[in-house]
């Protein structure tokens, strides 16, 4: 008797093999699923180990059995062929083949798995009436594992090829800090320092501190150069100023209308629509009592006719809107029918840069579906991180205006100056 043992992706591969290496009149003896190949127990691959034999005679061209060779091997892992390898003949028989093959045969066509494997899970019942596995299913399975493997490799590969720390350039590693320290998106961070080594390989210099500050105030600058006019434009006859809550919107709204009052002898007047807020219509009209200028409180849209009417004498109205939520679409639409005023005017998005910037992010989405025109900082007294106007501008490409930076009424704001807050981040106040 002759016993062969194959491994094996599907039966008809065994079939095949079988047929082509002991002839048609072979038999199978057994059947089983095993796991081979992979790495630390990862993706292996499932096989099948087929056990066949035949009669010493099997050349004669007669069956080894009174069944046909096709009905033999359309008939693996029967239960009396399972019983034929509990034999102590068949068993004998299968190893004493494979020492005589082995030394006879050094180089086989097929792996040869140890006798010894981890048991196999235990295979899942197929339910009545589902299709087979094909041989391709399984094709597409063990590529589709392959690719993730691929892939894991990949990133291991790209992730050792990151330059580690200390091979950076010192002057870059420190700039790189500063400006993630002022809270500047990590990839205008990267885009901006790319530029540097860029420039200075284009002039063939090393990258100096100087040199390196140099290249980033230009490229802020390039970044922060403003559009427009920061002021209210002198013809505007309705200056908005929306935003959430907190931020200090009345308080900014006193300023800038004592600047207009003192300083350009405007007359003024006063609107607002914050009638959500406690002492919020106090506050504001303690400041119209200081300014000595007029000041009207609406509930709705109903109410601005009567209001533009009373205000119709001013020069300059100043409409002071609730701090509602933002993130409520209804709020913020509500505030849009509000801003729908006659007369030429400009909405100030008012920001705190307290504020998160993820937070920042997100208010101005919602606002910029409206009409808006500026943003306005406060708080700059309050916090010594300013990348983010750098990221909203970035972001959103707003038009600046104003930076508060203190409580006092009407000094402390002034109109943003991209230099002096260049210097801000860089932390470089001496420069000129």
């Amino acid at each position: 008797m002759r016993v062969k043992r194959y491994v094996v992706d599907s039966m008809p591969d065994a079939l095949q093999k079988i047929r082509t290496d002991l002839g048609k009149d072979a038999v199978i003896i057994n059947t089983k699923e095993i796991r081979s190949g992979g790495f630390l127990g990862m993706f292996s691959k499932k096989k099948i180990e087929v056990i066949a034999a035949t009669d010493s005679a099997a050349g004669s061209g007669q069956p080894a059995s009174g069944k046909s060779a096709t009905a033999t091997l359309a008939k693996p892992a029967a239960p009396a062929a399972n019983a034929l390898v509990g034999s102590t003949a068949a068993a004998a028989a299968y190893g004493m083949q494979r020492d005589r093959e082995r030394e006879a045969q050094p180089a086989l066509s097929f792996p040869d798995v140890p006798d010894v494997l981890p048991a196999s899970p235990p295979l899942q019942a197929v339910p009545a009436g589902a299709p087979p596995v094909s041989a391709s299913g399984r094709v597409r399975e063990d590529t589709l594992l392959e690719e993730i493997k691929q892939m894991k490799e990949m990133m291991k590969k790209l992730s050792s090829q990151r330059m580690p720390e200390a091979d950076r350039d010192p002057v870059l590693t420190e700039l790189e800090r500063r400006l993630l320290d002022q809270e500047i998106d990590s990839q205008i961070v990267q885009e901006l320092l790319a530029r540097v080594s860029e420039e200075a390989e284009a002039e063939d210099v090393p990258v100096t501190e100087e040199f390196a500050i140099r290249s980033l105030r230009m490229q802020l600058h390039t970044l922060l150069q403003p559009q427009g006019g920061k002021a209210i434009a002198f013809d505007t006859r309705i200056a908005h100023f929306v935003g959430p809550t907190g931020v200090g919107k009345t308080t900014t709204i006193a300023k800038l209308a004592a600047e207009q009052v003192l300083k350009h002898r405007r007359k003024v007047g006063f609107i607002t629509s914050d009638t959500y807020r406690i002492a919020a219509v106090e506050q504001l009209k303690t400041y119209a009592t200081i300014l000595n200028v007029p000041l009207e409180v609406v509930f709705s849209p109903l109410d601005f006719n009567k209001a533009f009417e009373s205000l119709k004498d001013c020069d300059l109205i100043f409409m002071d809107t609730a701090g509602r939520n933002f993130r409520n679409e209804m709020y913020v639409s509500e505030l849009n029918a509000l801003l729908q005023s006659g007369g030429k005017s400009e909405t100030f998005l008012v920001l705190s840069l307290t504020t998160k910037y993820k937070d920042m992010k997100a208010i101005t989405y919602n606002f910029s579906k409206f009409k808006l025109d500026k943003v306005l900082f406060t708080k700059k007294d309050e916090t010594d991180s300013y990348g983010a106007v750098v990221n909203l501008i970035r972001d959103f490409e707003l038009q600046t205006s104003y930076i508060a930076n203190g409580q006092s009424v009407p000094d402390d704001i002034e109109e943003l100056n991209e230099r002096q807050l260049i210097d801000w981040i860089l932390e470089d106040n001496n420069h000129e």
